[in-house]
């Protein structure tokens, strides 16, 4: 074989695979439950509008990425239940 050349994988000794031990051990053994999954509250559609026309009010001066950004942080402020005036005080202070 040339110099650099690997050898074949199927050349080299094939190792033996290891017997099933999980066959032999009692079912005693559980598994920890599952995590339970965060409830994502939805906004509901007057809070939807709200935001489109704080977003419209709000929007000039600030790039798409901030536009976004602020965005994303109104909505979450407003999942928690708290208003457009007030989320928008907390992100901006």
């Amino acid at each position: 074989m040339p110099k650099g050349y690997k050898k074949s994988p199927e050349s080299s000794p094939k190792p033996e695979p290891e017997p099933d031990s999980s066959a032999n051990e009692p079912e005693a053994v559980q598994e920890a439950p599952a995590k339970k999954k965060r409830e994502v509250k939805k906004l509901t559609d007057k809070q939807k509008l709200d935001l489109k026309k704080h977003m419209d009010k709000v929007k000039g001066g600030m790039s798409a990425t901030e536009r976004k950004s602020h965005r994303m942080k109104m909505m979450a402020k407003m999942r928690q239940g708290k208003s457009i005036k007030v989320s928008h005080k907390e992100i901006t202070a």
